[in-house]
């Protein structure tokens, strides 16, 4: 999706982004895409916007968001293709003040792993850093897809399937839990002036 400049837009001291450096690539965090789209509006910016939900591999990545951003046909055709698209070949606008590009649900699955989530990542840091050169912001945002739960086992099946992990989480070690006391519960709580009286 691309949005047009309007013709007086604002400053950005009185925008959501004015805490925001001007060429970055970061979290969403609490920001929704509508009240990015409306800052990009109002800042008078490009607004780019892909969601990667149904893409189940790189190739699927790239066509995503080669399409939904409105980048050049070839951009979906590698991530070198993808990076003259989102700089060099970025479709000439008259008088461009900036971009905000908000990229939700990036695959995080096998078919698309940490390491190709960065490299893709990569590419909007180098036209971040392409656009600084030249005393555009470009600023990106982006979500990661949400695990799914795992199915419940169809009749006859005797054990579930393994829970999807998130990146960066681990299995519980439930080998190594064991009881622990009230008494050891208050007084881990040490911002709890009332359990240490408890306790003394």
């Amino acid at each position: 999706m691309l949005t047009n400049k309007p013709s007086d837009p604002r400053p950005e001291t009185d925008l959501p982004l004015k805490g925001v450096r001007p060429n970055i690539v970061q979290g969403i965090r609490a920001w929704s895409r509508q009240e990015l789209q409306a800052a990009a509006v109002d800042l008078g910016h490009t607004f780019l916007y892909a969601d990667l939900g149904n893409a189940t591999c790189k190739q699927d990545t790239l066509d995503l968001l080669a399409a939904q951003c409105a980048l050049p046909g070839p951009s979906a055709k590698s991530l070198e293709a993808l990076a003259r698209g989102l700089t060099e070949d970025m479709p000439k606008l008259p008088t461009p003040l900036g971009f905000v590009v908000v990229i939700e649900q990036l695959p995080a699955h096998a078919k698309f792993d940490k390491e190709a989530r960065e490299q893709l990542l990569d590419i909007f840091r180098d036209a971040a850093d392409y656009w600084a050169e030249r005393k555009l912001p470009f600023r990106c945002f982006y979500t990661f897809a949400v695990a799914r739960k795992p199915a419940p086992a169809p009749p006859g099946q005797k054990s579930l399937p393994k829970p999807i992990l998130m990146e960066g989480d681990e299995p519980m070690p439930t080998d190594k839990l064991c009881d622990v006391s009230p008494l050891a519960l208050r007084m881990s709580s040490p911002f709890n002036a009332h359990y240490w009286r408890l306790a003394a």
